[in-house]
């Protein structure tokens, strides 16, 4: 049997086992322990900053599973906390190998190897695994990080910064699109991320709203990409730049949902909550000095 290490990897997702996953004797499935996989594979394209659906369209293809295995070890039972660690562990000409590991703690439950084979969508005939998707995997591998934040000017980085607020507040919050860009964009100093296939995946800006004081807005990240790091490398660039030009405190209108986001952060509510377009928010700051 294959006896992994939590060390082995530097990706995991964490769940929490359920009723319903679990049989008379409150053990889990086999079947389940798939499905885990399948799980964190997903999240694993997150943690590449990859919306994975756009991002197999700009590479010419899809990946398909051709080979699923599990070794098992021990089993994972009713309301057990476990995490499953995944890694890219071989890239051939056409096929990328994933191996994972399900751990409660530091017990080695499970061993799994997911086979998938690059792909035309239409043939699924296979076709040589992307560069650009080998250098992205061997570089998540090998610690190296999976998004650039660019700071710039409307003229630079509107374009791409539009598209995000068009996908986030038009499409998804349903916000009238002639509320989400104003005439302050072209004074504001803009932040967009990008990731590895140049795709912009969150983007934010700050606008002087009195001296010293620099107002952080219109933060948007791919709705596929939430829940990692992208909304908080953008508002730490923005903050950087706030201090490095000598601002005292940056402050924000923050959505109601997003509140705990910015309290994780160090941000500090400031009065009482209040409706913008249509949404309840609440101001926040962070002093500077």
């Amino acid at each position: 049997m294959t006896t992994l290490k939590r060390s082995d990897f530097r990706f995991f997702h964490r769940l929490r086992v359920r009723w319903a996953e679990v049989d008379m004797q409150k053990i889990v499935f086999n079947a389940h322990y798939l499905m885990y996989f399948d799980t964190a594979i997903s999240d694993y394209w997150r943690a590449l900053a990859l919306p994975y659906e756009a991002s197999m369209r700009q590479l010419n293809g899809d990946l398909y599973v051709v080979k699923a295995t599990v070794e098992f070890h021990a089993s994972a039972q009713l309301d057990d906390q476990i995490e499953v660690a995944m890694k890219c562990s071989r890239i051939g000409s056409s096929s990328i190998t994933f191996t994972g590991a399900i751990f409660r703690g530091d017990e080695h439950l499970i061993t799994g190897e997911l086979i998938y084979v690059f792909a035309d969508p239409a043939t699924q005939t296979s076709r040589p695994v992307p560069e650009a998707l080998r250098h992205i995997l061997l570089g998540y591998e090998a610690g190296e990080a999976m998004t650039t934040v660019t700071i710039g000017d409307w003229a630079t980085l509107g374009a791409d910064a539009q598209v995000l607020r068009t996908d986030v507040f038009v499409e998804e919050q349903r916000i009238p699109k002639e509320l989400v860009s104003d005439a302050a964009d072209a004074t504001a100093l803009h932040a967009v991320a990008y990731n590895r296939l140049g795709t912009p995946v969150a983007t934010g800006r700050m606008v002087a709203e009195q001296p010293g004081v620099g107002r952080i807005g219109r933060m948007a990240v791919h709705r596929v990409l939430r829940g990692g790091s992208l909304g908080r490398l953008v508002l730490v660039a923005l903050t950087d730049a706030a201090r490095a030009r000598g601002d005292r405190e940056v402050m924000l209108h923050a959505q109601r949902s997003a509140v705990g986001f910015y309290e994780r952060l160090g941000y500090l509510k400031r009065g009482d909550a209040f409706v913008e377009a249509g949404i309840e928010h609440q101001e926040m700051f962070w002093p500077l000095v």
